[in-house]
């Protein structure tokens, strides 16, 4: 098979993956993937072409991120695809599904003085889910499966929970471009292999022990990490807290909607006393989700030392970040709010549970002296116009419907302090 038709099958593997979003940065050696790409009837009209990688590689987080589906960077060789690390780094922690194919020279004129060239395999290095390394040449048949067998595997690794950046190095000779009369096509037979995840369910067997020890715990605290937007999730964790009469802490960037929350830990639990703290201390805590905000949260709960911690994911390595964990659960946490909510309604298991998420609650106590002493704070329009009252001003103008992306540092801490307008 020619060099170029095998990179037109590259972007027919990705139109048949239902992969709609590219972001090109103009070069000479990535100049086959550009053409391969820009004739191709999925991409025609839909490709965006930003010249500087670092702001293409954003754009295309930023695209990903809202619709948590892959998007294509592609760049050409040498220290272009450096420019990609720091959205790449975000895309990893952040777990967000990017595919970055980087052109790149010839394997043999590595380390031999050529102009724009650099050790570019493994780029990205512990940033980045996989690195795959495309054949330089594929005329053989087997060459050809491999390079469309690699190219499968690295779209399904971008969205394989947790979902991340991968990078595919594409060693590319010239020419660059068709010959004269050449024609090349998109060959619609090419190898597709789909990874459907599987939708994972609690055994019962399981199932009857976490009812048991949820039964057993005194004080349950769920708290929720940063995720995107979930409504399936927010559904099953309203009817869980419910039917389990259980407090949920979430930060804002925890996505929770309106789920009925508490949401001004950092106000509260800066200025509690030890007694007042010992009041709120769980003995089973469940979390979900990735980092968490509330430095005061975090401080809280490594103190807290809760006697059992479970952390529910459905994949992948898992952070201690309480110095607390004793249980991982293997499932998505919506299908665990779900089953341990629906337990709670069977004839079986008509036991009374904690009475820790009643209005009078400590935790919902809390919450709610907190948010009055907030509203009260800006009620007689006496404070001065500083960052604090400005972030505030600025949320509740946002308008419905509003996508919200909050930078690091104390805008965040800001948002989170205050909240999101309804």
């Amino acid at each position: 098979m020619k060099s170029l038709q095998a990179i037109f099958n590259i972007t027919e593997i990705c139109a048949q993956h239902g992969i709609t979003d590219v972001v090109l940065s103009p070069g000479s050696r990535s100049a086959p993937l550009t053409l391969a790409f820009a004739r191709h009837p999925a991409y025609r009209g839909r490709l965006r072409v930003v010249p500087d990688e670092r702001a293409a590689a954003f754009i295309g987080l930023g695209i990903a991120q809202a619709t948590r589906r892959p998007v294509v960077l592609v760049c050409t060789s040498g220290t272009a695809g450096l420019n990609y690390a720091p959205a790449v780094a975000e895309a990893f922690f952040q777990q967000i599904p990017l595919l970055v194919l980087t052109a790149d020279r010839p394997p043999e004129w590595i380390d031999q003085l050529d102009g724009q060239t650099i050790r570019q395999r493994d780029l990205y290095g512990a940033h980045a889910k996989g690195t795959f390394n495309f054949p330089a040449d594929t005329a053989h048949a087997d060459a050809k499966w491999h390079a469309e067998r690699l190219i499968n595997e690295a779209i399904n690794l971008t969205r394989t929970f947790p979902a991340g950046p991968v990078q595919v190095n594409i060693p590319l000779r010239e020419p660059f471009y068709p010959k004269p009369g050449e024609e090349l096509g998109y060959e619609t037979d090419v190898k597709i292999i789909r990874d459907d995840h599987s939708n994972t369910i609690l055994p019962p067997a399981e199932i009857l022990d976490l009812r048991r020890q949820l039964r057993g715990a005194r004080r349950v605290l769920v708290v929720a990490g940063q995720q995107p937007e979930n409504p399936t999730l927010t559904a099953a964790l309203y009817e869980f807290a419910e039917a389990r009469q259980v407090p949920v802490v979430a930060d804002t960037i925890a996505n929770l909607g309106d789920v009925p929350a508490v949401r001004r830990q950092d106000i509260f639990l800066a200025g509690m006393s030890k007694e007042q703290k010992a009041a709120l201390r769980p003995d089973l805590l469940i979390t979900f989700g990735q980092s968490l905000i509330s430095k005061a949260l975090k401080l809280f709960l490594r103190e807290a030392a809760p006697a059992q911690h479970w952390h529910l994911q459905p994949a992948g390595e898992v952070a201690d970040t309480f110095r607390s964990l004793t249980r991982i659960i293997r499932v998505q946490p919506a299908v665990f709010f779900q089953q341990l909510a629906v337990s709670e309604t069977k004839d079986y298991d008509r036991a009374t549970p904690a009475p820790v998420g009643k209005p009078e609650a400590p935790w919902l106590r809390a919450d709610a002296v907190a948010t009055a002493f907030l509203a009260g704070f800006f009620v007689d329009g006496t404070q001065p116009f500083n960052e604090f009252s400005a972030m505030r001003h600025a949320l509740a103008a946002l308008p419905e419907g509003t996508a919200l992306h909050l930078a690091n540092s104390m805008a965040v801490r800001y948002a989170n302090i205050l909240g999101l307008p309804e």
